[in-house]
């Protein structure tokens, strides 16, 4: 009989790679009463909440969904919200985080957003290159398929015949082939869907949805998630 170990060796043992998508700060701000800016902006309170825990639960890699391909056909006044709100995030919140040895980089696309922001994008990404205690992959102008066909173009392009493509080699094409795929996938707000994030990295993640909107998620519920996880066996389509 298979005895299975304590749950908190399993999460500490298991709990490295893990995807978020924030949902829901649209539905706090207006049961708050406020705008919806100042549910994006507690939304990277939230953020930074949850990478400070994600340090202390011993995650290594984390990937969140911060503003997909489709966000670009939201009103243009919540579009240039989030782009000052994203310049915003970069100047005051992720400069403490690394302090804390987070390293940050930026999956997607960049050439649809501000020149002042792909500028913030790349000088933090340059200060935090040596960073190590938790990687955070922030997903801007990012969307599953557009990855894919990305992928598929750059194969294409580079001459591969047909026959040497293989999972690796396509893996090695995507925007950031040195992202662990996710173990987890979490997702606020009780919607239950992965909404374009990452098709290829969640192929055989577990998924945990929670009820909670994004702006009150926290650490305790970013633990709870992972015990989650840790009580299931992946079995990678075995038995």
């Amino acid at each position: 009989m298979r005895i299975d170990p304590p749950l908190e060796q399993r999460r500490q043992e298991a709990a490295r790679a893990v995807a978020i998508i924030m949902d829901g700060n649209g539905r706090w701000a207006v049961e708050h009463g406020l705008t919806v800016a100042e549910g994006h902006r507690a939304g990277t309170r939230a953020l930074r909440r949850t990478v400070e825990g994600g340090i202390e639960l011993g995650v290594r890699s984390l990937v969140v969904y911060a503003f997909s391909t489709e966000n670009w056909a939201r009103p243009p006044e919540e579009v240039d919200d989030l782009m000052a709100i994203f310049d915003e995030t970069i100047e005051r919140e992720l400069p403490d985080l690394a302090e804390q040895g987070v390293r940050t980089r930026f999956i997607g696309r960049r050439d649809r957003a501000p020149a002042e922001l792909r500028e913030r994008m790349a000088s933090l990404e340059e200060e935090t290159a040596r960073n190590d205690r938790l990687s955070l992959w922030i997903a801007f102008d990012y969307g599953g398929r557009a990855e894919i066909i990305e992928a598929a173009r750059r194969l294409a392009a580079s001459g591969v015949p047909s026959e040497e493509i293989d999972e690796n080699r396509f893996a090695a094409s995507l925007y950031a082939p040195e992202m662990p795929d996710p173990d987890v996938l979490i997702r606020t707000s009780g919607e239950l869907r992965i909404s374009n994030f990452l098709l290829w990295q969640l192929a055989y993640a577990e998924l945990v949805f929670v009820d909670k909107l994004w702006p009150d998620f926290d650490e305790s519920d970013l633990r709870a998630a992972l015990e989650a996880y840790a009580s299931r066996r992946r079995r990678f389509g075995g038995r």
